[in-house]
Protein backbone atom coordinates (compact mmCIF):
# COMPACT_ATOMS: atom_id res chain seq x y z
CA UNK A 1 0.00 0.00 0.00
CA UNK A 2 1.02 3.71 -0.67
CA UNK A 3 1.05 6.60 1.92
CA UNK A 4 0.90 9.67 0.40
CA UNK A 5 1.43 12.94 2.44
CA UNK A 6 0.23 16.18 1.48
CA UNK A 7 1.60 18.99 3.87
CA UNK A 8 0.08 22.51 3.44
CA UNK A 9 0.38 25.68 5.43
CA UNK A 10 -2.41 24.64 7.70
CA UNK A 11 -3.40 20.83 7.49
CA UNK A 12 -1.14 17.74 6.42
CA UNK A 13 -3.26 15.24 5.10
CA UNK A 14 -2.35 10.87 5.16
CA UNK A 15 -4.03 8.87 2.70
CA UNK A 16 -3.29 5.18 1.93
CA UNK A 17 -3.98 3.58 -1.15
CA UNK A 18 -4.23 0.06 -2.10
CA UNK A 19 -4.35 0.13 -5.37
CA UNK A 20 -6.75 2.83 -6.26
CA UNK A 21 -8.83 2.49 -3.36
CA UNK A 22 -8.26 5.01 -0.12
CA UNK A 23 -8.28 2.15 2.44
CA UNK A 24 -7.40 5.49 4.93
CA UNK A 25 -7.56 9.33 5.04
CA UNK A 26 -6.57 11.47 8.32
CA UNK A 27 -5.88 15.23 8.81
CA UNK A 28 -3.49 16.44 11.27
CA UNK A 29 -2.85 20.55 12.12
CA UNK A 30 0.71 21.53 10.53
CA UNK A 31 2.25 22.58 13.70
CA UNK A 32 5.83 22.39 13.54
CA UNK A 33 7.01 21.63 16.63
CA UNK A 34 5.34 18.15 16.23
CA UNK A 35 8.18 15.23 16.55
CA UNK A 36 8.71 12.39 13.78
CA UNK A 37 7.94 10.54 16.64
CA UNK A 38 4.34 11.95 17.67
CA UNK A 39 2.87 12.25 14.10
CA UNK A 40 3.97 8.64 13.67
CA UNK A 41 2.30 7.26 17.33
CA UNK A 42 -0.57 9.44 16.18
CA UNK A 43 -0.54 7.80 12.74
CA UNK A 44 -0.11 4.07 13.56
CA UNK A 45 -3.13 4.47 16.27
CA UNK A 46 -5.48 5.37 13.70
CA UNK A 47 -4.16 2.20 11.25
CA UNK A 48 -5.11 0.41 14.31
CA UNK A 49 -8.85 1.57 14.21
CA UNK A 50 -9.09 0.62 10.60
CA UNK A 51 -7.24 -3.00 11.37
CA UNK A 52 -4.29 -2.07 9.29
CA UNK A 53 -0.77 -3.58 9.75
CA UNK A 54 2.00 -0.60 9.05
CA UNK A 55 3.95 -4.08 6.94
CA UNK A 56 1.55 -3.08 4.49
CA UNK A 57 2.77 0.16 3.96
CA UNK A 58 5.40 -0.50 0.99
CA UNK A 59 5.71 2.97 -0.47
CA UNK A 60 5.40 6.41 0.52
CA UNK A 61 5.20 9.64 -1.47
CA UNK A 62 4.68 13.28 0.02
CA UNK A 63 3.86 16.98 -1.68
CA UNK A 64 4.83 19.81 0.92
CA UNK A 65 4.98 23.40 0.65
CA UNK A 66 6.25 23.96 3.92
CA UNK A 67 10.39 22.74 3.64
CA UNK A 68 11.23 22.52 7.63
CA UNK A 69 8.36 19.86 7.65
CA UNK A 70 9.72 17.31 4.92
CA UNK A 71 12.60 16.22 6.91
CA UNK A 72 10.84 14.94 9.65
CA UNK A 73 7.88 13.31 7.59
CA UNK A 74 11.10 11.51 5.71
CA UNK A 75 11.90 10.40 9.05
CA UNK A 76 8.59 9.19 9.90
CA UNK A 77 8.12 6.88 6.52
CA UNK A 78 11.62 5.36 7.63
CA UNK A 79 11.19 4.48 11.43
CA UNK A 80 7.60 3.86 11.06
CA UNK A 81 6.95 2.15 7.99
CA UNK A 82 10.51 1.04 6.52
CA UNK A 83 10.03 2.56 3.10
CA UNK A 84 12.21 5.97 1.43
CA UNK A 85 9.65 8.51 0.52
CA UNK A 86 9.59 9.88 -2.80
CA UNK A 87 8.89 13.81 -2.72
CA UNK A 88 7.86 16.08 -5.33
CA UNK A 89 10.00 18.82 -6.53
CA UNK A 90 13.21 16.71 -6.49
CA UNK A 91 15.27 16.54 -9.46
CA UNK A 92 14.70 12.35 -9.60
CA UNK A 93 10.92 12.81 -9.24
CA UNK A 94 9.02 12.74 -12.92
CA UNK A 95 5.80 14.38 -12.81
CA UNK A 96 5.52 13.45 -16.75
CA UNK A 97 4.31 17.22 -17.15
CA UNK A 98 5.92 20.27 -18.43
CA UNK A 99 6.33 23.37 -16.32
CA UNK A 100 6.45 26.61 -18.71
CA UNK A 101 7.34 29.28 -16.21
CA UNK A 102 10.55 31.03 -16.20
CA UNK A 103 11.07 29.89 -12.64
CA UNK A 104 9.84 25.86 -12.12
CA UNK A 105 10.74 25.50 -8.98
CA UNK A 106 8.90 28.56 -7.83
CA UNK A 107 5.57 26.92 -8.16
CA UNK A 108 4.26 24.88 -4.70
CA UNK A 109 4.55 20.56 -5.29
CA UNK A 110 0.37 21.16 -4.62
CA UNK A 111 -0.28 23.30 -7.38
CA UNK A 112 2.01 20.75 -9.48
CA UNK A 113 0.15 17.63 -8.21
CA UNK A 114 -2.78 18.70 -8.51
CA UNK A 115 -1.87 19.78 -12.24
CA UNK A 116 -1.08 16.19 -12.78
CA UNK A 117 -4.24 14.78 -11.61
CA UNK A 118 -6.34 17.35 -13.23
CA UNK A 119 -4.47 15.90 -16.24
CA UNK A 120 -5.03 12.60 -15.84
CA UNK A 121 -9.16 12.91 -14.90
CA UNK A 122 -10.57 15.88 -16.59
CA UNK A 123 -10.33 16.82 -20.16
CA UNK A 124 -8.34 19.76 -21.22
CA UNK A 125 -7.50 22.61 -20.60
CA UNK A 126 -8.41 22.70 -17.03
CA UNK A 127 -8.34 25.54 -14.39
CA UNK A 128 -7.94 23.85 -10.86
CA UNK A 129 -9.30 26.15 -8.11
CA UNK A 130 -7.49 25.05 -4.28
CA UNK A 131 -9.18 26.34 -1.19
CA UNK A 132 -5.98 26.51 1.01
CA UNK A 133 -4.70 29.09 3.57
CA UNK A 134 -4.04 30.20 0.22
CA UNK A 135 -6.83 30.49 -2.68
CA UNK A 136 -4.99 29.01 -6.04
CA UNK A 137 -5.86 29.19 -9.35
CA UNK A 138 -3.96 27.17 -11.78
CA UNK A 139 -3.73 26.57 -15.58
CA UNK A 140 -2.88 23.51 -17.28
CA UNK A 141 -3.02 23.15 -20.90
CA UNK A 142 -4.81 20.41 -23.36
CA UNK A 143 -0.78 18.39 -23.17
CA UNK A 144 -1.48 18.76 -19.37
CA UNK A 145 1.52 21.07 -19.17
CA UNK A 146 1.53 23.72 -16.25
CA UNK A 147 1.09 27.26 -17.66
CA UNK A 148 1.18 29.62 -14.59
CA UNK A 149 -2.03 30.89 -12.75
CA UNK A 150 -3.38 33.41 -10.29
CA UNK A 151 -2.85 33.52 -6.61
CA UNK A 152 -5.43 34.93 -3.74
CA UNK A 153 -5.60 35.45 -0.06
CA UNK A 154 -7.48 32.23 1.63
CA UNK A 155 -10.86 32.90 2.72
CA UNK A 156 -10.09 32.39 6.49
CA UNK A 157 -7.21 34.62 6.23
CA UNK A 158 -9.13 37.57 5.22
CA UNK A 159 -11.91 36.59 7.48
CA UNK A 160 -8.89 36.53 10.34
CA UNK A 161 -7.17 39.94 8.54
CA UNK A 162 -10.26 41.98 8.88
CA UNK A 163 -10.70 40.85 12.34
CA UNK A 164 -7.22 42.36 13.50
CA UNK A 165 -7.23 44.66 11.40
CA UNK A 166 -10.92 46.22 12.59
CA UNK A 167 -11.17 46.86 16.25
CA UNK A 168 -15.22 46.78 16.35
CA UNK A 169 -15.21 43.55 13.73
CA UNK A 170 -15.56 40.43 15.31
CA UNK A 171 -13.69 37.13 14.26
CA UNK A 172 -16.58 35.00 12.38
CA UNK A 173 -16.72 31.69 11.02
CA UNK A 174 -17.34 31.62 7.19
CA UNK A 175 -20.40 30.10 6.12
CA UNK A 176 -22.88 31.11 2.76
CA UNK A 177 -25.54 34.03 4.05
CA UNK A 178 -29.25 33.76 2.97
CA UNK A 179 -28.98 37.65 1.82
CA UNK A 180 -26.39 40.04 0.15
CA UNK A 181 -27.34 42.99 2.46
CA UNK A 182 -26.39 41.98 5.70
CA UNK A 183 -28.71 43.52 8.66
CA UNK A 184 -26.22 42.62 11.45
CA UNK A 185 -22.31 43.53 11.51
CA UNK A 186 -21.43 39.69 11.52
CA UNK A 187 -24.00 38.59 8.50
CA UNK A 188 -22.02 41.65 6.81
CA UNK A 189 -18.84 40.34 7.08
CA UNK A 190 -20.04 37.20 5.89
CA UNK A 191 -21.91 38.42 3.05
CA UNK A 192 -19.19 40.62 1.60
CA UNK A 193 -16.24 37.58 2.22
CA UNK A 194 -18.36 35.06 0.51
CA UNK A 195 -20.07 36.65 -2.57
CA UNK A 196 -17.01 38.65 -2.58
CA UNK A 197 -15.24 35.55 -3.54
CA UNK A 198 -17.77 34.45 -5.57
CA UNK A 199 -17.61 37.37 -7.53
CA UNK A 200 -13.25 37.16 -7.52
CA UNK A 201 -14.01 33.32 -9.07
CA UNK A 202 -16.01 34.18 -11.24
CA UNK A 203 -14.02 36.91 -12.61
CA UNK A 204 -11.02 35.19 -12.70
CA UNK A 205 -11.97 32.35 -14.70
CA UNK A 206 -13.67 34.44 -16.96
CA UNK A 207 -10.75 36.19 -17.63
CA UNK A 208 -8.62 33.17 -17.55
CA UNK A 209 -10.68 31.83 -20.37
CA UNK A 210 -10.15 34.91 -22.54
CA UNK A 211 -6.71 34.99 -22.44
CA UNK A 212 -6.10 31.37 -22.93
CA UNK A 213 -8.65 31.62 -25.76
CA UNK A 214 -10.43 28.16 -24.95
CA UNK A 215 -13.50 27.57 -22.77
CA UNK A 216 -11.64 25.67 -19.92
CA UNK A 217 -12.53 22.77 -17.18
CA UNK A 218 -12.97 24.30 -13.86
CA UNK A 219 -12.42 21.53 -11.09
CA UNK A 220 -12.60 22.93 -7.02
CA UNK A 221 -10.81 21.22 -4.73
CA UNK A 222 -9.28 21.93 -1.14
CA UNK A 223 -11.33 22.71 2.19
CA UNK A 224 -14.24 24.95 1.37
CA UNK A 225 -14.71 23.95 -2.60
CA UNK A 226 -17.89 22.31 -1.34
CA UNK A 227 -19.11 25.81 -0.37
CA UNK A 228 -18.15 27.75 -3.08
CA UNK A 229 -18.69 24.97 -5.91
CA UNK A 230 -22.65 25.52 -4.84
CA UNK A 231 -22.45 28.85 -4.97
CA UNK A 232 -21.61 29.07 -8.49
CA UNK A 233 -22.03 27.36 -11.80
CA UNK A 234 -18.64 28.17 -13.04
CA UNK A 235 -17.13 24.89 -10.84
CA UNK A 236 -17.88 22.29 -12.80
CA UNK A 237 -16.46 19.84 -10.95
CA UNK A 238 -16.02 19.50 -7.15
CA UNK A 239 -13.18 16.97 -6.58
CA UNK A 240 -11.79 16.95 -2.68
CA UNK A 241 -9.35 14.30 -3.34
CA UNK A 242 -7.57 15.45 -6.40
CA UNK A 243 -4.58 16.41 -4.44
CA UNK A 244 -4.06 12.48 -3.28
CA UNK A 245 -4.85 11.24 -6.18
CA UNK A 246 -2.11 13.41 -8.08
CA UNK A 247 0.42 11.95 -5.92
CA UNK A 248 -0.95 8.36 -6.61
CA UNK A 249 -0.50 9.33 -10.09
CA UNK A 250 3.01 10.44 -9.59
CA UNK A 251 3.97 7.80 -7.61
CA UNK A 252 2.90 5.44 -10.03
CA UNK A 253 5.07 7.11 -12.96
CA UNK A 254 8.12 7.02 -10.49
CA UNK A 255 7.97 3.55 -9.68
CA UNK A 256 6.32 1.07 -11.25
CA UNK A 257 7.88 -0.98 -13.81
Amino acid sequence: MLLAIDCGNTNIVFALFDGDTVRGQWRASSKLDRTADEVGIWLLQLLGMEHIDRSEVDGAIIASVVPSAVFGLRGLCRRYFGCEALVVGEPEVELGIKVLLERPKEVGADRLVNAVAAHRHYPGPQIVIDFGTATTFDVIDAEGNYCGGAIAPGINLSLSALHMAAAQLPLVAIAKPGRVIGTSTVEAMRSGIFWGYVGVIESLVRRTEAEFGATMTVIGTGGLASLFAEATDVIQHHDPDLTIRGLLEIHRQNVTP
